[in-house]
């Protein structure tokens, strides 16, 4: 069923351009049920995780976690969704250019535990900064192309720290219905992508059709939480 969406391109220029417009559906006002029902087991009882979101949009599940102590790194590409985060949230923040980043922006807040890079994903790297013990994708894997999965995938497990938990949020539905984004991402391709180095466990399946999505011209949706954690290497 991969074949129906294998060709859909979005260009970054058509999010930010969604941004522009608020044509952002995709963002919560709340903190995202499934981090707060699934927070133990990414935590794991460590305290000053460090935290990394891609495609992190404005979500405010990144103050969330740091108010409970945790630093958050997030990549984005829309600036103004980015500045967007640190005026809702009433934050002073700083920003500043990143010489390793041609065009990149870091923006900062004054506790300098929340740190947003606006760039290109793949621009980004371990290099940038370092390697982390979570993960939150809750919009990214199933907001990129699908034939760039293989490339995002090796690009998240290069930013996997020994001790990283990986709580990955994905989509079931009939893509003959709906040409996306967000994408279809089957349980088969987590196991393809990430499978090989890390222990992939689903945590939780929920029935999350909404009118929202009826009105993209769907009739079921599943939402399915993986736990991915790096393998024990000898």
């Amino acid at each position: 069923m991969l074949e129906q969406q294998a060709d859909r391109i979005m260009q970054l220029s058509e999010w930010e351009q969604r941004w522009q417009e608020n044509k952002i559906g995709f963002h919560q006002p709340e903190i995202h049920r499934m981090l707060q029902i699934n927070y133990n087991a990414v935590v794991n009882g460590r305290s000053s995780v460090r935290f990394f979101f891609p495609l992190c949009g404005k979500t405010v599940d990144m103050k969330w976690l740091a108010d409970l102590g945790h630093s958050v790194v997030g990549v984005e590409i829309s600036e103004m969704a980015i500045r967007q985060f640190f005026q809702e949230n009433n934050m002073t923040y700083s920003e500043e250019s990143l010489p390793s980043i041609p065009g990149a922006t870091l923006f900062q807040n004054s506790e300098k535990n929340i740190s947003l890079y606006q760039c290109d994903l793949f621009s980004f790297s371990s290099s940038v900064a370092g390697q982390f013990g979570a993960i939150w994708d809750r919009g990214s894997l199933v907001a990129i192309n699908p034939k760039d999965r293989e490339r995002y995938a090796a690009l998240i497990l290069s930013l996997m720290g020994g001790d990283c938990r990986y709580l990955l949020d994905t989509l079931l539905y009939n893509p003959d219905l709906y040409k996306g984004p967000p994408f279809f991402v089957p349980d088969k391709q987590v196991q393809s992508l990430f499978g090989s180095s890390c222990k992939v466990e689903l945590l939780q399946s929920v029935d999350a059709l909404t009118d929202r999505q009826k009105a993209w011209g769907l009739d079921s949706l599943t939402e399915n939480v993986h736990l991915i954690t790096p393998k024990a290497t000898n």
